[in-house]
């Protein structure tokens, strides 16, 4: 069972008005710095992850002002067709004319997600499942798929503390419901070398939270993402300039949600229709594993 969203979310957004990020603290590789890492290549033996990186550096692609605009035609198939609620700061009094006006950071809208009526009675049972583990939802470090494109995952790491893997809004949404279980994130490039795309599979403990944090994404991709890895040292491969355009995409399996974010590694705004291509085929194939062991 997967729902997709296929609203807008290339583009740009002016420089030096990124959102914040999650936690405060820098990331980075686990590796030391210079060490080579385990052998890269369309060969290379697939390794188990690693703990999520403890400095990994945060970035962000740019999205046009227009995403923000998205309106609620996807949120309401966020949730599998059920309800979900959303409460924002309306309350708020306004500022009297001529008044001095103290801004203050948005509050984190309340959220709710339920059921559809009509949920398949094995839910139950499926929800009782362990999550699906790093190996299950990114089984290959040379991936092939059935156009006959060919990818290489460079890196991989996960953790049980999904908020280091989210931007701080999303990693707020999350811990309104039960939680997040665990979140796996991979970085892969293209034959060329030239692409990267971070793939991450977020489970949760209830389908509602999955449900209520798939349709954020869906209306709000900025703000509600996961965060992108960069090339660990000896990958071969450039770090993205901060501020360069990427390609946001995400789906909803039972309990999961799959996050794909795609750019250039030189940071190029061109080729806007390939790196989509590429980011939604490596979304639609770690989503495929998922369902594969969610459903199975």
């Amino acid at each position: 069972m997967t729902h997709d969203d296929q609203g807008p979310s290339h583009g740009h957004i002016p420089q030096g008005q990124q959102p914040p990020y999650g936690q405060p603290q820098p990331y980075g590789h686990p590796q030391p710095y210079g060490q080579q890492p385990e052998q890269y290549g369309p060969y290379a033996p697939s390794a188990a992850p690693a703990p999520w990186p403890a400095e990994q550096r945060r970035r962000r692609g740019r999205v046009r002002p227009a995403v923000l605009a998205a309106t609620g035609v996807v949120l309401a198939a966020a949730v599998a067709g059920g309800a979900l609620m959303y409460t924002g700061g309306d309350d708020a009094p306004a500022a009297a004319p001529g008044a001095s006006a103290t801004v203050t950071p948005a509050a984190v809208p309340s959220v709710t997600g339920s059921l559809p009526s009509d949920a398949p009675s094995a839910l139950a049972s499926l929800l009782a499942r362990p999550v699906v583990r790093p190996e299950q939802a990114f089984p290959e470090s040379a991936v092939r798929l059935a156009d006959g494109s060919r990818y290489e995952r460079v890196d991989l790491a996960t953790t049980t503390d999904c908020a280091r893997g989210m931007s701080q809004d999303l990693a707020a949404l999350a811990e309104q419901g039960e939680g997040c279980s665990r979140l796996t994130t991979a970085l892969f490039t293209d034959a060329e070398r030239r692409s990267q795309v971070s793939v991450t599979v977020a489970s949760f403990v209830r389908a509602e939270d999955a449900g209520t944090v798939f349709g954020m994404a869906s209306m709000d991709p900025v703000t509600y993402q996961t965060v992108s890895l960069d090339p660990p040292p000896g990958a071969g491969l450039p770090t993205v300039p901060p501020g360069s355009p990427g390609v946001f995409r995400r789906l909803m399996t039972v309990r999961s949600v799959v996050f794909a974010n795609g750019q250039w590694g030189d940071g190029s705004e061109t080729g806007e229709a390939d790196l989509t291509r590429q980011t939604e085929d490596l979304l639609q194939y770690v989503n495929d594993n998922v369902v594969a062991y969610e459903e199975g």
